[in-house]
């Protein structure tokens, strides 16, 4: 693979994987954020793959298509399925509203124009932030490290501001996804046994999420968090 064609297939890739985040805070739809998010994990796999292509490390290969596996097929995969059990059998018409409301993120604390807002201001920040590191080693790699740094900061603000459990559950994973790719474009990636360790203990993560959504939806009826809260109180 050429350098010319490396740099711009990574470029493209780091686009799709920045893009992705940023749709998440355009889309209320839990259903479609749990599909980008799908399509973010692609993207984030295509990162090592690409590296390891271009620096013929075998390793960094068998590390992207574990992730491609764990972070656009499993993840999403357990997300479908407590969102689809977080919504009660069909039969039950006197709780349509509220059938509704669960499927979307109906009112969450940042409106969207907002959101987008907050999420150039965010990405302008890395590109800041991120600076000084991409001038100790300039690389294709390095000058796209600002865009791990933006896709972390987004998640923490989607952790922040959401109400619904799973689309914090979605805000958590961005995180994680962001921290991913810094590594990758930092230092080339980890070495494999911290990245199947970290993959696992996310797959737990996930797993108890899951677990936790369900009852919640069963004991509450509800996995808004401000119910919750007031149920607290």
């Amino acid at each position: 693979m050429s350098t010319g064609t490396y740099t711009q297939l990574l470029d493209l890739a780091c686009g799709a994987f920045l893009l992705a985040a940023v749709v998440v805070l355009w889309r209320r739809e839990l259903v479609a954020i749990v599909q980008i998010f799908a399509l973010q994990g692609i993207a984030l796999a295509a990162i090592p793959l690409l590296l390891g292509l271009h620096e013929q490390r075998v390793v960094l290969v068998a590390v992207a298509v574990g992730i491609g596996v764990l972070r656009g097929g499993v993840l999403p995969y357990l997300m479908r399925r407590a969102l689809a059990a977080s919504v009660p059998p069909p039969g039950e018409e006197h709780q349509y509203e509220e059938d509704v409301s669960e499927a979307r993120e109906t009112q969450p604390l940042v409106n969207v124009a907002t959101s987008l807002l907050t999420a150039a201001a965010l990405t302008l920040l890395a590109y800041t932030v991120a600076r000084p590191l991409v001038d100790l080693a300039p690389s294709p790699a390095t000058r796209a490290l600002p865009v791990g740094l933006a896709v972390v900061l987004i998640g923490l603000f989607v952790l922040a501001t959401r109400r619904r459990a799973l689309a914090q559950v979605v805000g958590f994973l961005l995180l994680d996804n962001g921290i991913t790719a810094t590594a990758f474009l930092a230092a080339s990636g980890v070495p494999l046994i911290v990245e199947l360790g970290v993959s696992f203990d996310v797959l737990l993560a996930v797993l108890v999420l899951q677990i936790l959504t369900t009852r919640m939806r069963a004991a509450f009826g509800t996995t808004d968090i401000d119910d919750l809260r007031e149920l607290h109180d």
